[in-house]
């Protein structure tokens, strides 16, 4: 605490990506658990000129509580890197690397870490794509979080819909092959992994309403996994960790099927800090509260920028 009394804290949120209203939550809530602890801290809600918003507020150090394009891809941490300003989570590389699904992909490829089969269907070539894994499948954006944009297609007929609508948000899809298995968040303490949660849609598809709607998902944490399952998907994230060049506190999260192999899906850079956000209630289980988490994470940023 002692190494941020004194500085001005900019929350960052809102900004430019269809992600904005989940931003704006994160960051109020981050601010509210900021102003409990007694630190100084200005709210910024992102515009394109963000670099002036910057300047003005004097910030110190910048809590990043954007998601989605211009907050986890590497952008705004560029622009810190050369305003020399602290900010939490990954780095302009890290951030970059996992936010693009197929360039994530490829790095677990390399690595042996395991993630299911896929294409990539670029726009200009939409009509000319072939599908050659066998149904369902799983078409998504390769660069939006919260579920934006994400089909699980069970049914042949319904798979030109489902690119139509990933390619709403962006101008490459990844379709990917359905791993049936339990779905699970594994957030990270820099290398450490934290309580596993499972996650369990009512409705079957952790969509856009399943995980910001109170009540649409069950939630267990620590999930009910044997000691072998629990160990494996703990040594998978820090594989994940290491290769998409975590920092501060991302989330891996994995599909593990029947066989016990966890897929990766991805690693969030920037979890989600709204009421019904996964990371938090890790944290909680871990013994540690909402605003201690906020404080970790800080204390977290201030030591990963001098290293």
């Amino acid at each position: 605490m002692q190494s941020l009394n004194g500085k001005t804290i900019g929350v960052l949120m809102g900004g430019l990506s269809k992600e904005r209203e989940v931003s704006l939550t994160t960051g109020r809530e981050v601010m509210q658990a900021i102003r409990r602890l007694g630190l100084t801290a200005v709210e910024i809600d992102v515009t394109h000129d963000v670099w002036t918003q910057v300047k003005d507020a004097g910030i110190d150090l910048a809590f990043i509580a954007l998601h989605g394009t211009y907050g986890e891809d590497g952008t705004i941490q560029g622009l810190l890197e050369y305003a020399r300003i602290p900010y939490t989570g990954s780095g302009v590389l890290g951030s970059a690397v996992a936010y693009n699904k197929v360039t994530s992909k490829e790095v677990f490829m390399q690595n042996g870490i395991p993630t299911a089969a896929y294409q990539v269907v670029r726009k200009p070539e939409r009509d000319a794509f072939q599908r050659h894994l066998d149904l369902p499948v799983v078409v998504k954006p390769s660069d939006q979080g919260s579920s934006l944009g994400v089909t699980i297609v069970r049914e042949a007929e319904e798979f030109d819909a489902a690119l139509e609508l990933a390619f709403r948000y962006t101008e490459e899809v990844v379709v990917e092959q359905y791993i049936d298995g339990k779905l699970l968040a594994i957030g990270m303490h820099g290398e450490k992994p934290m309580p596993i949660v499972h996650i369990r849609p009512k409705s079957g598809f952790y969509d856009y309403e399943s995980k910001y709607t109170k009540g649409k998902t069950e939630y267990i944490c620590p999930a009910e996994l044997s000691g072998i399952e629990r160990e494996t998907c703990q040594q998978v994230a820090i594989a994940v960790f290491r290769a998409l060049k975590g920092r501060g506190f991302p989330r891996v999260d994995v599909i593990l099927d029947d066989d016990g192999v966890p897929y990766v899906l991805e690693m969030n850079t920037i979890p989600g800090m709204t009421p019904t956000s996964l990371l938090p209630m890790a944290a909680k289980e871990g013994g540690m509260s909402f605003d201690d988490l906020v404080l970790e994470i800080l204390k977290r940023a201030t030591r990963d920028y001098m290293d």
